[in-house]
Protein backbone atom coordinates (compact mmCIF):
# COMPACT_ATOMS: atom_id res chain seq x y z
CA UNK A 1 0.00 0.00 0.00
CA UNK A 2 1.38 3.29 -1.01
CA UNK A 3 1.77 6.28 1.49
CA UNK A 4 -1.22 8.20 -0.22
CA UNK A 5 -3.17 5.42 0.23
CA UNK A 6 -2.39 4.66 3.54
CA UNK A 7 -2.80 8.62 4.09
CA UNK A 8 -6.32 8.74 3.24
CA UNK A 9 -7.19 5.45 4.35
CA UNK A 10 -6.23 6.97 7.68
CA UNK A 11 -8.11 10.28 7.24
CA UNK A 12 -11.19 8.61 6.34
CA UNK A 13 -10.88 6.26 9.61
CA UNK A 14 -10.60 9.65 11.29
CA UNK A 15 -13.55 11.25 8.95
CA UNK A 16 -15.93 8.33 10.77
CA UNK A 17 -14.39 8.69 13.88
CA UNK A 18 -15.10 12.87 14.02
CA UNK A 19 -18.62 11.72 12.61
CA UNK A 20 -19.64 9.30 15.18
CA UNK A 21 -18.69 11.30 18.21
CA UNK A 22 -21.10 14.21 16.42
CA UNK A 23 -23.84 11.59 16.26
CA UNK A 24 -23.52 10.38 19.63
CA UNK A 25 -22.97 14.50 21.30
CA UNK A 26 -26.15 15.14 18.63
CA UNK A 27 -28.19 12.08 20.16
CA UNK A 28 -27.47 12.76 23.63
CA UNK A 29 -27.96 16.48 23.67
CA UNK A 30 -31.91 15.04 22.19
CA UNK A 31 -32.02 12.62 25.00
CA UNK A 32 -31.74 15.54 27.44
CA UNK A 33 -34.29 18.06 25.73
CA UNK A 34 -36.62 15.08 25.53
CA UNK A 35 -36.04 14.56 29.20
CA UNK A 36 -36.86 18.04 30.45
CA UNK A 37 -39.81 18.13 28.04
CA UNK A 38 -41.01 14.83 29.63
CA UNK A 39 -40.28 16.20 33.08
CA UNK A 40 -42.35 19.72 31.86
CA UNK A 41 -45.02 18.10 30.48
CA UNK A 42 -46.02 15.83 33.56
CA UNK A 43 -45.88 18.12 36.04
CA UNK A 44 -48.55 20.03 34.30
CA UNK A 45 -50.85 16.97 34.31
CA UNK A 46 -52.83 16.77 37.03
CA UNK A 47 -56.54 17.84 39.12
CA UNK A 48 -55.25 21.25 39.09
CA UNK A 49 -54.32 23.03 35.71
CA UNK A 50 -50.92 24.19 35.79
CA UNK A 51 -49.68 25.12 32.44
CA UNK A 52 -45.80 24.95 30.69
CA UNK A 53 -44.79 28.45 31.57
CA UNK A 54 -46.01 28.43 34.50
CA UNK A 55 -44.08 25.42 35.58
CA UNK A 56 -41.13 27.22 33.95
CA UNK A 57 -41.54 30.49 35.67
CA UNK A 58 -41.82 28.72 38.99
CA UNK A 59 -38.96 26.37 38.94
CA UNK A 60 -36.56 29.75 37.51
CA UNK A 61 -37.89 31.70 40.48
CA UNK A 62 -36.97 29.24 42.98
CA UNK A 63 -33.58 28.70 40.71
CA UNK A 64 -33.06 32.63 41.86
CA UNK A 65 -33.08 32.97 38.39
CA UNK A 66 -35.98 35.09 38.18
CA UNK A 67 -38.77 36.91 39.85
CA UNK A 68 -41.98 36.22 38.38
CA UNK A 69 -45.46 36.31 40.05
CA UNK A 70 -47.17 33.14 40.46
CA UNK A 71 -50.22 31.53 42.43
CA UNK A 72 -48.82 29.89 45.76
CA UNK A 73 -51.27 27.17 45.00
CA UNK A 74 -49.61 26.65 42.05
CA UNK A 75 -46.50 27.11 43.56
CA UNK A 76 -46.74 24.62 45.96
CA UNK A 77 -48.24 21.86 43.66
CA UNK A 78 -45.61 22.26 41.29
CA UNK A 79 -42.32 22.51 43.64
CA UNK A 80 -44.01 21.09 46.79
CA UNK A 81 -45.75 17.93 45.00
CA UNK A 82 -45.29 17.43 41.44
CA UNK A 83 -41.79 18.09 40.60
CA UNK A 84 -40.01 16.02 42.99
CA UNK A 85 -42.74 12.99 42.51
CA UNK A 86 -41.39 13.47 38.69
CA UNK A 87 -37.48 13.79 39.66
CA UNK A 88 -37.54 10.66 42.11
CA UNK A 89 -39.13 9.05 38.78
CA UNK A 90 -36.56 9.65 36.89
CA UNK A 91 -33.85 8.90 39.09
CA UNK A 92 -35.66 5.60 39.88
CA UNK A 93 -35.41 4.81 36.14
CA UNK A 94 -32.13 5.65 35.98
CA UNK A 95 -31.06 3.61 38.52
CA UNK A 96 -32.71 0.48 38.07
CA UNK A 97 -32.17 0.81 34.48
CA UNK A 98 -28.62 0.95 35.24
CA UNK A 99 -28.12 -2.18 37.51
CA UNK A 100 -30.27 -4.11 35.19
CA UNK A 101 -27.31 -3.04 32.15
CA UNK A 102 -24.71 -4.02 34.68
CA UNK A 103 -26.28 -7.25 36.02
CA UNK A 104 -27.23 -8.60 32.35
CA UNK A 105 -23.29 -8.52 31.27
CA UNK A 106 -21.84 -9.40 34.59
CA UNK A 107 -24.09 -12.66 34.80
CA UNK A 108 -24.31 -13.27 31.40
CA UNK A 109 -28.11 -13.39 31.80
CA UNK A 110 -30.14 -11.63 29.46
CA UNK A 111 -33.06 -11.95 32.47
CA UNK A 112 -31.17 -10.09 34.87
CA UNK A 113 -32.31 -7.25 36.59
CA UNK A 114 -31.71 -5.34 39.66
CA UNK A 115 -34.14 -7.99 41.98
CA UNK A 116 -32.13 -10.90 40.97
CA UNK A 117 -29.92 -10.55 43.94
CA UNK A 118 -33.16 -10.74 46.39
CA UNK A 119 -32.29 -6.88 47.55
CA UNK A 120 -35.87 -6.02 46.62
CA UNK A 121 -37.33 -9.13 48.20
CA UNK A 122 -35.41 -8.23 51.20
CA UNK A 123 -36.40 -4.36 51.56
CA UNK A 124 -40.11 -5.50 51.09
CA UNK A 125 -39.65 -8.01 53.92
CA UNK A 126 -37.33 -4.65 56.60
CA UNK A 127 -40.24 -2.07 55.65
CA UNK A 128 -43.49 -4.57 56.35
CA UNK A 129 -41.21 -5.95 59.97
CA UNK A 130 -41.48 -2.06 60.48
CA UNK A 131 -44.77 -0.95 59.19
CA UNK A 132 -46.62 -3.89 61.22
CA UNK A 133 -44.58 -5.15 63.79
CA UNK A 134 -43.35 -1.37 64.75
CA UNK A 135 -39.65 -3.39 65.49
CA UNK A 136 -37.81 0.42 65.83
CA UNK A 137 -40.48 1.81 63.56
CA UNK A 138 -39.92 5.54 65.59
CA UNK A 139 -36.12 4.82 65.25
CA UNK A 140 -35.52 3.85 61.94
CA UNK A 141 -38.71 4.49 59.75
CA UNK A 142 -40.24 2.36 57.32
CA UNK A 143 -37.29 3.27 54.69
CA UNK A 144 -34.70 2.79 56.92
CA UNK A 145 -35.67 -0.66 57.56
CA UNK A 146 -36.49 -1.64 54.02
CA UNK A 147 -32.81 -0.27 53.59
CA UNK A 148 -31.45 -2.65 56.16
CA UNK A 149 -33.69 -5.16 54.79
CA UNK A 150 -31.59 -5.02 51.66
CA UNK A 151 -28.83 -4.96 52.78
CA UNK A 152 -28.87 -8.44 54.70
CA UNK A 153 -30.57 -9.85 52.28
CA UNK A 154 -27.92 -9.34 50.18
CA UNK A 155 -25.23 -10.29 52.12
CA UNK A 156 -27.14 -13.62 52.74
CA UNK A 157 -27.18 -13.93 48.66
CA UNK A 158 -23.61 -13.07 48.48
CA UNK A 159 -22.49 -15.89 51.64
CA UNK A 160 -24.66 -18.26 49.31
CA UNK A 161 -23.14 -18.06 46.66
CA UNK A 162 -19.65 -17.83 48.00
CA UNK A 163 -20.42 -21.78 49.56
CA UNK A 164 -21.83 -22.58 46.23
CA UNK A 165 -20.14 -22.73 42.85
CA UNK A 166 -19.11 -19.40 43.14
CA UNK A 167 -19.59 -18.30 39.89
CA UNK A 168 -22.15 -15.98 37.95
CA UNK A 169 -24.32 -19.28 38.15
CA UNK A 170 -23.88 -19.57 42.00
CA UNK A 171 -25.14 -15.75 42.64
CA UNK A 172 -28.11 -16.45 40.31
CA UNK A 173 -28.82 -19.27 42.06
CA UNK A 174 -28.30 -17.41 45.38
CA UNK A 175 -30.33 -15.02 44.31
CA UNK A 176 -33.46 -16.87 43.50
CA UNK A 177 -33.46 -18.12 46.82
CA UNK A 178 -32.99 -15.10 48.87
CA UNK A 179 -35.78 -13.98 46.90
CA UNK A 180 -38.08 -16.69 47.48
CA UNK A 181 -36.98 -16.73 51.33
CA UNK A 182 -37.78 -12.99 52.00
CA UNK A 183 -40.78 -12.78 50.13
CA UNK A 184 -42.25 -15.65 51.89
CA UNK A 185 -41.14 -14.02 55.34
CA UNK A 186 -43.02 -10.55 53.87
CA UNK A 187 -45.82 -13.09 53.39
CA UNK A 188 -45.65 -14.62 56.39
CA UNK A 189 -46.04 -10.83 58.62
CA UNK A 190 -48.60 -9.44 56.70
CA UNK A 191 -50.61 -12.57 56.94
CA UNK A 192 -50.49 -13.14 60.42
CA UNK A 193 -49.84 -9.88 62.07
CA UNK A 194 -51.15 -7.51 59.50
CA UNK A 195 -54.88 -6.14 59.72
CA UNK A 196 -56.70 -4.88 56.77
CA UNK A 197 -55.65 -1.22 56.62
CA UNK A 198 -52.10 -2.38 57.32
CA UNK A 199 -52.48 -4.72 54.72
CA UNK A 200 -53.49 -2.22 52.15
CA UNK A 201 -50.73 0.29 52.89
CA UNK A 202 -48.52 -2.19 52.45
CA UNK A 203 -49.52 -3.80 49.68
CA UNK A 204 -49.02 -0.05 47.62
CA UNK A 205 -46.21 0.02 48.79
CA UNK A 206 -44.68 -3.08 47.87
CA UNK A 207 -46.21 -2.81 44.69
CA UNK A 208 -43.89 0.90 44.40
CA UNK A 209 -45.20 4.33 45.67
CA UNK A 210 -44.34 7.82 44.96
CA UNK A 211 -47.05 9.17 46.81
CA UNK A 212 -45.20 12.11 48.94
CA UNK A 213 -41.76 12.72 47.95
CA UNK A 214 -40.09 15.37 49.20
CA UNK A 215 -36.62 17.49 47.85
CA UNK A 216 -34.84 15.14 50.78
CA UNK A 217 -35.62 11.72 48.55
CA UNK A 218 -34.99 13.80 45.03
CA UNK A 219 -31.30 14.75 46.68
CA UNK A 220 -30.96 10.88 47.76
CA UNK A 221 -31.88 9.39 44.85
CA UNK A 222 -30.20 11.45 41.99
CA UNK A 223 -26.74 11.38 44.03
CA UNK A 224 -26.96 7.30 44.34
CA UNK A 225 -27.69 7.40 40.72
CA UNK A 226 -25.05 9.91 39.50
CA UNK A 227 -22.55 7.94 41.18
CA UNK A 228 -23.52 5.05 40.02
CA UNK A 229 -23.37 6.12 36.34
CA UNK A 230 -20.33 7.21 36.90
CA UNK A 231 -18.95 4.15 38.33
CA UNK A 232 -20.22 1.99 35.69
CA UNK A 233 -18.99 4.08 32.78
CA UNK A 234 -15.75 3.47 34.53
CA UNK A 235 -15.90 -0.12 34.62
CA UNK A 236 -18.15 0.32 30.85
CA UNK A 237 -14.86 -1.67 28.98
CA UNK A 238 -14.68 -4.62 31.59
CA UNK A 239 -18.67 -4.74 31.48
CA UNK A 240 -17.77 -5.29 27.70
CA UNK A 241 -15.27 -8.20 28.32
CA UNK A 242 -17.63 -9.56 30.95
CA UNK A 243 -20.09 -9.88 28.23
CA UNK A 244 -17.80 -12.58 26.45
CA UNK A 245 -17.45 -14.78 29.54
CA UNK A 246 -15.35 -14.28 32.47
CA UNK A 247 -11.93 -15.92 31.01
CA UNK A 248 -12.00 -13.76 28.34
CA UNK A 249 -12.14 -10.53 30.88
CA UNK A 250 -9.29 -12.16 32.74
CA UNK A 251 -7.13 -12.37 29.46
CA UNK A 252 -7.48 -9.01 29.00
CA UNK A 253 -5.81 -8.02 32.12
CA UNK A 254 -9.48 -7.55 34.40
CA UNK A 255 -9.17 -8.80 37.90
CA UNK A 256 -12.43 -10.89 37.85
CA UNK A 257 -13.13 -11.43 41.23
CA UNK A 258 -12.35 -7.85 42.59
CA UNK A 259 -14.20 -6.33 39.24
CA UNK A 260 -17.76 -8.44 39.84
CA UNK A 261 -17.74 -7.84 43.55
CA UNK A 262 -17.59 -4.40 43.18
CA UNK A 263 -19.76 -4.14 40.51
CA UNK A 264 -22.27 -6.48 42.60
CA UNK A 265 -22.09 -4.34 45.29
CA UNK A 266 -22.39 -1.30 43.39
CA UNK A 267 -25.86 -2.47 41.64
CA UNK A 268 -27.31 -3.70 45.62
CA UNK A 269 -26.51 -0.36 46.86
CA UNK A 270 -28.35 1.08 44.27
CA UNK A 271 -31.73 -0.78 44.44
CA UNK A 272 -31.35 -1.08 48.03
CA UNK A 273 -31.79 2.71 48.30
CA UNK A 274 -33.95 2.92 45.07
CA UNK A 275 -36.03 0.64 47.08
CA UNK A 276 -36.34 1.68 50.28
CA UNK A 277 -37.50 5.22 48.72
CA UNK A 278 -40.36 4.25 46.35
CA UNK A 279 -40.98 0.15 46.75
CA UNK A 280 -40.36 -2.17 44.65
CA UNK A 281 -40.69 -1.06 41.08
CA UNK A 282 -40.77 -3.97 38.64
CA UNK A 283 -39.52 -4.42 34.86
CA UNK A 284 -37.53 -1.07 33.93
CA UNK A 285 -33.82 -2.65 35.17
CA UNK A 286 -34.90 -5.73 32.39
CA UNK A 287 -36.33 -3.94 29.24
CA UNK A 288 -34.55 -1.17 28.96
CA UNK A 289 -31.13 -2.43 28.60
CA UNK A 290 -32.19 -4.67 25.70
CA UNK A 291 -33.75 -1.21 24.20
CA UNK A 292 -30.72 0.47 24.68
CA UNK A 293 -29.11 -2.27 22.95
CA UNK A 294 -31.18 -2.91 19.72
CA UNK A 295 -30.88 1.00 18.98
CA UNK A 296 -27.53 1.57 19.71
CA UNK A 297 -25.36 -1.84 19.68
CA UNK A 298 -23.71 -3.79 22.37
CA UNK A 299 -21.46 -1.38 23.20
CA UNK A 300 -21.43 -0.50 26.97
CA UNK A 301 -19.90 3.48 26.80
CA UNK A 302 -23.11 3.64 24.23
CA UNK A 303 -25.71 1.02 26.23
CA UNK A 304 -24.80 2.89 29.55
CA UNK A 305 -25.76 6.18 28.58
CA UNK A 306 -28.25 5.16 26.37
CA UNK A 307 -29.88 3.20 29.44
CA UNK A 308 -30.06 6.09 31.72
CA UNK A 309 -31.99 8.64 29.31
CA UNK A 310 -34.17 5.49 28.40
CA UNK A 311 -34.84 4.81 32.16
CA UNK A 312 -35.45 8.40 33.36
CA UNK A 313 -38.04 9.00 30.30
CA UNK A 314 -40.09 5.68 30.78
CA UNK A 315 -40.37 6.32 34.49
CA UNK A 316 -41.24 10.06 34.44
CA UNK A 317 -44.41 9.32 31.47
CA UNK A 318 -45.31 5.95 33.64
CA UNK A 319 -45.79 7.82 36.85
CA UNK A 320 -47.96 10.67 35.00
CA UNK A 321 -49.75 8.12 33.38
CA UNK A 322 -50.72 5.81 36.54
CA UNK A 323 -51.21 8.99 38.36
CA UNK A 324 -53.89 10.84 35.83
CA UNK A 325 -55.58 7.71 34.25
CA UNK A 326 -56.79 6.31 37.34
CA UNK A 327 -57.40 9.68 39.40
CA UNK A 328 -58.48 10.24 42.16
CA UNK A 329 -56.93 7.03 43.41
CA UNK A 330 -52.96 6.55 41.79
CA UNK A 331 -52.24 3.61 40.47
CA UNK A 332 -48.92 1.92 42.23
CA UNK A 333 -46.30 3.20 39.88
CA UNK A 334 -44.84 -1.07 39.89
CA UNK A 335 -47.85 -2.10 38.51
CA UNK A 336 -47.50 1.17 35.66
CA UNK A 337 -44.25 -0.51 35.09
CA UNK A 338 -45.33 -3.91 34.58
CA UNK A 339 -48.47 -2.77 32.35
CA UNK A 340 -46.35 -0.87 29.87
CA UNK A 341 -42.70 -3.09 30.25
CA UNK A 342 -44.62 -6.63 29.44
CA UNK A 343 -46.06 -5.18 25.74
CA UNK A 344 -42.22 -3.44 25.70
CA UNK A 345 -40.87 -6.44 26.28
CA UNK A 346 -42.81 -8.54 23.82
CA UNK A 347 -42.20 -5.99 21.03
CA UNK A 348 -38.58 -6.39 21.71
CA UNK A 349 -38.53 -10.55 21.90
CA UNK A 350 -39.87 -9.66 18.00
CA UNK A 351 -37.80 -7.69 16.85
CA UNK A 352 -34.59 -9.52 17.99
CA UNK A 353 -36.26 -12.94 16.07
CA UNK A 354 -36.85 -10.85 12.94
CA UNK A 355 -32.66 -9.85 13.05
CA UNK A 356 -31.71 -13.41 13.77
Amino acid sequence: MTSTASAELASGVHARRRSARVAAVLLALAGVVAFLLSVGVAVTLGPADVSLVNVRDIVLNHLGLADIPVRISEDAIVWQERLPRALVAAACGVGLGLCGVILQSLLRNPLADPFILGVSSGASTGAVVIGVLGLGGTAIGLSGGAFIGALVAFGLVLLLARYSSGGTSGIVLAGVAGTQLFSALTSLVIFAFADSDETRGMMFWLLGSLEGMRWDDVLLTVAVSAVGAVVALVFARSLDAFAFGEDVAASLGIHVARTRLVLLVLTALLTATLVSVAGAIGFVGLVLPHAARLMFGQRHSRVIPATLILGAIFMVWVDAGSRVVFAPTPLPVGVGTALVGVPVFVLLLTRRRDRA
